[in-house]
């Protein structure tokens, strides 16, 4: 049961280390609970960059105009650090809970 939590820790914590690759290996070796969660935590790590993509398209479409994109950089920053520190907690509650 440790090994499990460990590895389904390392799946979010990898967000720092190796942030596709480790999850998604984790995923085609394994089962059960620890794919779940790697599963689970590459969904988390693609989020920030979908939304990178998109904001860039929206940034383009725009044409440049300086407060808008100002205010589309700031949201997508927003975003992408809302989801570090989801790794994070996530990572650190599934070592602690059960």
């Amino acid at each position: 049961m440790k090994a499990e939590k460990l590895l389904s820790s390392l799946c979010y914590f990898s967000i720092f280390f190796a942030p596709f690759l480790f999850p998604i290996i984790i995923y085609v070796l394994t089962y059960g609970i620890v794919r779940h969660h790697a599963g689970k935590s590459l969904w988390i790590h693609l989020v920030p960059y979908l939304s990178f993509f998109i904001g860039i398209g929206v940034l383009v479409l725009n044409g440049g105009n300086q407060m808008s994109s100002l205010i589309i950089i700031c949201i997508f920053t927003v975003i992408g650090v809302y989801y570090l520190i989801l790794n994070f907690v996530r990572g650190i509650k599934v070592l602690i809970v059960n």
